[in-house]
């Protein structure tokens, strides 16, 4: 590992509160991005041992762009202070055409429903909001854009942070709206697994910048895992891409098994 990798690695464990032996570095999981000819990393969290397990530790505090992930955030400011009374309450869009409940746009990652919802709350309330949470570099544009135009910034160890603590009703949210969003979030429901994320692409310069972030429970036990991809090919399918990847490295961890 680099020198700046030790560094960040030491930063990571100093944030955590971790002692120095529970992050394990995985350079195979390398193999999983260079299939497809992309950068990224991915980082897990395993609650019940305490465990961290990275690959590409200099890219863990990077900020990139949080795109559709956001919609995390602003569902609950949006619950918080009762722009919307529910997750299934419709939200009318005229300017877009169209009516949508935040259920359904989220599990579509339908932009333009989250941009009319962030009008509603108000760039007030959502900056000030963010301050609470310390949100990634907390940068607001306009208010219907920062989170897709490169202003808010957001790094994976800081997903993982922020998924960590939504799991555990952490953050300064009611537990009614992070409950609602957590419900939100669940992806696969089988015998020996739960699966909760939230996924997001977007662009920063040339580079297309994808996001898969959320948690795996097992046995009731919950890993929080983060993955960053990017890639400059126009060609590169990163809604397909994306999550093959974080779950391939999950499988690869020995999830999915219900043995966790």
């Amino acid at each position: 590992m680099k020198k700046t990798g030790w560094i960040l690695l030491a930063l990571v464990l100093c944030l955590s509160a971790c002692a120095p032996n529970n992050v394990k570095n995985e350079p195979d999981w390398e193999k999983y991005f260079t299939k497809y000819k992309a950068e990224g990393c991915f980082m897990l969290f395993d609650n019940s041992q305490g465990q961290f397990q990275a690959y590409n530790m200099d890219r863990i505090r990077l900020r990139f762009q949080p795109a559709n992930t956001f919609d995390i955030f602003n569902t609950l400011v949006a619950l918080q202070t009762g722009k919307i009374a529910h997750t299934s309450t419709v939200v009318a869009d005229s300017a877009a055409g169209q009516s949508l409940t935040t259920v359904q746009a989220f599990k579509d990652n339908n932009t333009a429903h989250f941009q009319q919802l962030a009008r509603l709350t108000g760039k007030s309330a959502l900056a000030a909001w963010m301050d609470s949470v310390k949100y990634g570099n907390m940068k607001i544009s306009s208010v219907d854009q920062f989170w897709l135009d490169n202003s808010l910034l957001i790094s994976p160890d800081e997903q993982l942070g922020f998924a960590k603590k939504l799991y555990f009703d952490n953050l300064p949210f009611t537990k009614t709206a992070m409950e609602e969003v957590r419900k939100m979030m669940v992806q696969e429901t089988t015998d020996k697994y739960i699966l909760s994320y939230k996924t997001g692409a977007g662009m920063m310069g040339k580079k297309n910048e994808g996001w898969v972030i959320g948690w795996v429970e097992e046995n009731r036990h919950p890993t929080f895992f983060v993955l960053n991809i990017e890639s400059e090919d126009p060609a590169f399918d990163m809604n397909r891409i994306r999550l093959e990847t974080a779950k391939a490295i999950l499988a690869d961890a020995g999830y999915f098994k219900g043995e966790k």
